[in-house]
């Protein structure tokens, strides 16, 4: 029997200024172009990717639409400063000292950047079925939900949706619809139950139109959803967070020692 061979080169289907918008966004995101730097002109763009004049500006309209260059026609397009940031998860998994803001919210001001969060709902619910088995609940079992928009300066970052198990958290100041001091890691932490291990499952998705809304992502780009489940002693799942962000603004850091 012949097997059918797959081409290595086909055919790139996407009009040329989405491959021109393709190909800059890669080189922004890798540093190629640096924040703050000049994107190549016009004139050495078109005879780069042999496009026509509209056929740039395109490429070069989208890119803005996505908040990676900013310029007006017949001025220089600059990559802005504010490019693909690197978020490093397990910095907010610790509970925050005495008095200390919660922990995410200290990550991003070490970078000099103002960041905050506002609480959206906070609601027992029945959770969607992938973050109902990693809890190990029982059918149509309930959890707490707190899901919040986190924010860097005026622009959204992330879109949290935290479920714990209701038999942990009934009674507690979880259960109100106010910020917790230090966050959820550190009353955790206090009621007996302290993260002990987080795992995270990472996939790119199209997103909904409450995503597509609340991040105020341009076209059809992908967004990055992380599955997070926490376990305290005796492997027992105390959180489980799902985690979405604008795939083409944001990258995520993990470190591993050997």
């Amino acid at each position: 029997m012949t097997v059918p061979t797959i081409e290595p080169d086909g055919p790139d289907g996407r009009s040329l200024h989405e491959r021109i918008a393709a190909d800059l966004r890669e080189e922004i995101m890798n540093g190629d172009l640096a924040p703050g730097s000049r994107v190549p002109s016009t004139s050495q763009l078109k005879a780069r990717f042999d496009a026509s004049n509209a056929t740039v500006q395109k490429a070069l309209q989208l890119l803005k639409g996505e908040r990676l260059v900013i310029g007006r026609a017949g001025a220089a397009v600059l990559v802005r400063e504010h490019r693909q940031q690197t978020v490093r998860p397990a910095s907010s998994m610790a509970p925050a000292a005495d008095g200390e803001p919660y922990r995410w919210l200290s990550e991003v001001a070490k970078n000099g950047t103002r960041a905050h969060s506002t609480l959206l709902e906070v609601a027992e619910v029945e959770p969607p079925a992938d973050v109902s088995a990693a809890l190990d609940l029982p059918e149509a079992g309930t959890a707490l939900l707190r899901r919040q928009i986190l924010m860097i300066g005026d622009e959204p970052l992330e879109l949290v949706a935290s479920y714990y198990p209701w038999e942990i958290v009934r009674g507690t100041s979880m259960t109100e619809r106010r910020k917790i001091p230090g966050g959820t890691p550190t009353l955790l932490t206090g009621l007996g139950y302290p993260p002990k291990l987080s795992v995270d499952r990472v996939s790119a998705r199209v997103p909904t139109q409450e995503q597509y809304r609340a991040l105020r992502l341009p076209g059809d780009l992908p967004v990055l959803r992380t599955l997070r489940v926490v376990y305290s002693d005796d492997e027992r799942p105390i959180e489980v967070t799902v985690m979405v962000k604008a795939g083409h603004l944001y990258e995520l850091q993990y470190e591993f020692a050997p």
